[in-house]
Formats: structure tokens, sequence, C-alpha cells
């Protein structure tokens, strides 16, 4: 038997819940998984799908639609995903723009968009990214002036997931540049049937080969001034702050549960295949480097189960957050880089699922705020 890793925050309903998610991956996200990879996203139906399951926004209060639940029903689909390397179907980022309206939205904005989110019917994204913008959100240029009861938004936002399939996108822009931070805000931009908006061509990336990446367009499109999002102009900077420790969490959690996915494969491999008259499992080098691999997650399982029980609390800071999305990651990617290396060749090749996480690995040190971001904003702390 291998390892067992554990999870402090489980309890018997959530594992019957991790039990209709796993079915779920089993007979509706995996089977279409190579199609994604191909075509460069999951499709609508795959995310009704899960919407009709009960699966997307687990985490909303029921009465905006959602599951009831709290953060440890979305981390079970994180989980399961990540664990076979499932990207395509970004529900963590769906799940970030429904945090954004329940946490700052007018009580029409979440009437209107928080059911249609949960079940699926309307994806979300949300567009900080700009091709000279990456990690300085103050320097964005994509703008939004206001004209009766319309704003008029123009620019342009890349690397936005979801952003092919996005029913909905907040636009993080400015209302007013010269009051820097002050004069960001965030618009609701509906994407269908909406003169001047346009998705630009999926983007060809190292890994994530199954989730929608793309370029989006704001040529003059008028947003009504109702869809500022929580009808506040100037507010989209304390906005994003706010939500980043759930989405910085999200990005550790994942990195632990790709490891552990990673050392169960690797584990079933090197038992299976043969060297020199024996399993490769049995030299003392296999031996060795899982070890020191089980404890590495071992030990990062501890630390991420102790923030999962902090945010559910409402007790996770910005550093700690932050230390979880920076260990994570970088864990993460020394992991993989070990247990491909067991594969020997067969580890290069894609159709081996140990090959697919260490290309998808690469992203979690840059999305999400990058490494060196993590590092500043944990100093400031100190």
């Amino acid at each position: 038997m291998p390892i067992q890793f554990h999870r402090s925050w489980s309890d018997p309903d959530l594992d019957q819940y991790r039990d209709t998610v796993i079915r779920f991956i089993e007979e509706e996200m995996l089977p279409a998984d190579e199609a994604a990879r191909q075509r460069g996203h999951v499709g609508h139906g795959l995310w009704r799908k899960a919407g009709a399951t009960g699966l997307l926004c687990t985490d909303i209060p029921q009465v905006w639609g959602g599951g009831g639940g709290d953060f440890r029903h979305e981390a079970v689909l994180y989980e399961e995903m990540a664990r076979r390397t499932l990207t395509g179907m970004n529900a963590s980022v769906h799940s970030i723009v429904a945090h954004y309206f329940l946490n700052h939205a007018t009580p029409a904005q979440k009437q209107h968009y928080l059911p249609r989110l949960a079940r699926g019917e309307m994806i979300g994204a949300i567009a900080m990214t700009e091709p000279g913008t990456g990690s300085d959100l103050q320097g964005i240029r994509t703008r939004a002036v206001r004209k009766g009861d319309h704003y008029v938004l123009s620019g342009s936002k890349t690397f936005i997931s979801n952003g092919f399939l996005a029913g909905v996108v907040l636009v993080v822009c400015k209302t007013d540049p010269s009051q820097g931070a002050a004069g960001t805000s965030i618009l609701i931009v509906d994407t269908e049937n909406c003169p001047g908006f346009r998705v630009g061509r999926l983007l060809d990336k190292m890994g994530l080969k199954a989730q929608d990446t793309a370029e989006l367009f704001f040529d003059d499109v008028r947003v009504p001034v109702d869809r500022l999002l929580g009808g506040v102009e100037g507010r989209g900077f304390f906005q994003l702050m706010a939500d980043l420790p759930y989405e910085r969490l999200i990005i550790g959690l994942t990195a632990v549960a790709a490891m552990e996915g990673a050392y169960e494969a690797t584990l079933e491999y090197v038992r299976g295949r043969k060297a020199f008259g024996q399993a490769i499992a049995d030299f003392q080098n296999t031996k060795f480097k899982l070890a020191e691999v089980a404890t590495e997650i071992k030990v990062g399982r501890a630390f991420m189960d102790r923030c999962v029980e902090e945010l559910v609390a409402g007790k996770l800071d910005t550093a700690t957050a932050s230390m979880a999305k920076l260990w994570g990651s970088e864990a993460q990617g020394r992991v993989i880089d070990t247990c491909l290396q067991l594969f020997g060749g067969y580890g290069y090749m894609n159709e081996y699922l140990i090959s697919r996480m260490y290309t998808d690995a690469r992203i979690q040190r840059i999305y999400g705020g990058t490494s060196e971001i993590m590092k500043e904003v944990i100093a400031r702390a100190m």
C-alpha cells in the first residue's frame, strides 16, 4: 500500500461528496479530455453538466443559487481534477468570478449572475492581464469612459482563462486614469450579442492544452452603468486585493493534489517496469527519491490543510496564502520533475500522465502572482 495522504478538514459528508465528484470526472471529464486537448476547450456542455450535478459554486450561499457549502467542497473538485491533470474546465477561475460577485456586487448583480454561474449556464472569466502589463495591475491601459447611462470600454486583454467560452467577463479597467490605483474599476461585460467585443485567438500554450486561454478585445463596448461591479467607481483595486487569498490557496492546494497524483502514478510505474532483471522500484535510488517525494507531500499537505481550515474560519491572511502559493507551486515543479525522471524516456511522452503533469505544472509559478511577487508580499509582512 502506498503512503496515504489524509486531509484534516474532511469528514464523512465530504467523503461522500468526493465520490460524486470522482464519478463525474471518470464518466464525463476523462473520456472527453483528449478531444478537448486537441480542440483547445471543453465546450459549454461539460460546464452545464457540472452545474446540473451540483459541482459549481458549491461555496456560494443557496439564497444566491449556490451549493451552500464552504471552501472544502470547492477543494474536493480542484483536488480530484489536479490529481488527474484535468485542466480544461477551469472551475477555480469560474469560482473566483462568483466570489467577486458574492463579496462585492450589488444585490441585483448577485441575483442576476450567481444562479447562472452555479448552473453552468454562464461561464465566468476575469480580464486583468494586458499585452504590456503582467503583475503590475496599476499599469493597465484599458479605459472606460462614462457617457450618459453607459461606459464606453476600450482596450485589450491577454492570457484570459475561460476567455473563449465565457458568458460574463469581469474587466479590470481605468475609469479615472489620473487617480492611479484609486481610478481602477471592474466592469461586468456580458459577451453574448455584445457589439465591439471580440475573442481573439486561442493561445497555443506549453501546457493546459484543454483549457481555453484567449485574447479579448473591447472596441468601444457600451456597458450599462448598472454593470459596474458594486456600483461605485474606483473600488476595483480593493476588490482585486480582497479576494487574492482565496485564489492563491487554490493554486497551492492544487499543487499538493497534483504531487499526490504524480506520486501514485510513479509508484505504480516503477513497480511494474523492470531494468537489469529487477523492478525499478527495487533500486535504492528509486526508493530514496520516492521517500523524498512522499515526505515533501506529507509536509505540504499538513500546511495546505491548515490553510484550508483558516480560510473556512475567515482567518487566512494574505501573507500565509502567498506562502501556500509560493511553496506549493515551487514544490510541485520539483516533485513532478523527480517523478518524471523515474519514468525514463516514457516520461517525455505526452500519452503518459506524468508528461502532461510536467508541462501543466510550469504555469503554477506564474499565474495568480509570480513566485517573485509572492516573495515580495511575504517580505512586506515581516
